[in-house]
């Protein structure tokens, strides 16, 4: 995915204007999400990816709601296949930016694990729980963004 930003924001100031197109459009909507919010959202889908999730979606869910900018959705195989995706996630999230969770959900039983960070949450299911809330049919109007695997940047 290739995005620019405006040439009179700040880097890291939330500008509402701002805009990038996906690298494949859905019904030509536009990214909406702050860069720094995508950038963040990759490193926890594609470490979630390295340590074998399945299903991965990013949603930018920035049009339609206020409380975030995007989610992190993805699947695991078992209760502690889930946790231990969302452990990896909040472990290369914070090695690379530094950023821990604002809050954290669902740890006890591993069906539902929910990272928020503010402008993105995570979202890791086993298949059954993830099939019965079906949060990307609920969020179906959300622009999707191509989960971008690190290996093929090397």
């Amino acid at each position: 995915m290739v995005c620019t930003a405006r040439p009179d924001s700040a880097p890291h100031s939330f500008d509402p204007l701002y805009n990038c197109e996906k690298s494949e459009a859905k019904r030509g909507q536009l990214i909406t999400a702050h860069p720094d919010a995508i950038a963040a959202a990759q490193l926890a889908a594609v470490a979630i990816a390295d340590m074998k999730g399945f299903d991965l979606l990013l949603l930018d869910v920035s049009d339609l709601v206020v409380v975030t900018e995007l989610f992190v959705i993805a699947t695991g195989t078992s209760n502690r296949h889930v946790k231990t995706l969302v452990e990896e996630a909040e472990h290369q999230i914070k090695t690379e930016t530094g950023r821990r969770p604002l809050r954290r959900e669902g740890e006890d039983h591993g069906r539902w694990v929910l990272l928020d960070y503010g402008d993105f949450v995570v979202h890791v299911f086993d298949q059954t729980t993830r099939d019965y809330y079906e949060l990307e049919r609920l969020w179906a109007d959300a622009p999707s963004i191509a989960v971008e695997s690190v290996a093929a940047e090397a």
